[in-house]
């Protein structure tokens, strides 16, 4: 279980770095859109490339964000279900649906994907619209990103794995964190009570 362990770890710190990677490319997202809307607006210019480019960092995102948010367990969940079992049960749904749905459908998306992006890259197939860019980039993100997913996927069946055989404390790489709803919830009780004790004196 510990070289399992050991490549779940490294899984693990290509998904950070990616994560961070994802949050630069939200930036350049934004300040080329914000270029674009100021330049179109001042000079009257603008081109099909500064739309693309957009459509592409926001593309990069997803793709390569998506292990990252299987990494920090901030996917969809079912709160209301998950919260009222036990870590234990929760470990054996989540390794169900990572070896039935997620790893499967990951690899069958890289397949499907692949000959997509390598024939843009044959081809150099650029965009329909006059000025647009070349589409090999990102057609390639998508099995890159359900790649990197597949690789999460694994990463978070060996750690599910590792709990439930005893080798690890929790399930998970970060707990999941209270939702916003669990947050106002806690805030509006805490308000009452204040305002119940208020009206008692």
């Amino acid at each position: 279980m510990k070289p399992l362990l050991q490549l779940s770890g490294l899984i693990d710190r290509l998904n950070e770095l990616l994560g961070r990677l994802v949050m630069w490319l939200v930036l350049a997202a934004v300040l080329i859109s914000t270029a674009n809307a100021i330049i179109r607006k001042a000079f009257d210019i603008s081109s099909n490339a500064w739309l693309e480019i957009q459509w592409y960092l926001f593309a990069g995102v997803f793709m390569l964000g998506v292990g990252y948010v299987l990494l920090k367990n901030a996917h969809v969940r079912i709160d209301f279900i998950a919260s009222r079992l036990s870590k234990r049960t929760n470990a054996i749904i989540d390794m169900l649906g990572l070896v039935v749905f997620t790893i499967p459908l990951a690899l069958i998306l890289v397949w499907l994907s692949w000959p997509l992006f390598h024939n843009a890259w044959v081809s150099g197939e650029m965009s329909a619209n006059a000025g647009g860019l070349i589409r090999w980039p990102v057609l390639l993100l998508i099995p890159v990103g359900f790649s990197v997913l597949a690789l999460q996927a694994l990463s978070e069946l060996i750690k599910r794995a590792a709990y439930l055989a005893g080798q690890r404390a929790e399930p998970f790489s970060v707990e999941h964190e209270k939702t916003d709803e669990e947050l106002l919830l806690e805030e509006l009780t805490a308000k009452g009570q204040l305002q119940g004790q208020e009206a008692a004196r």
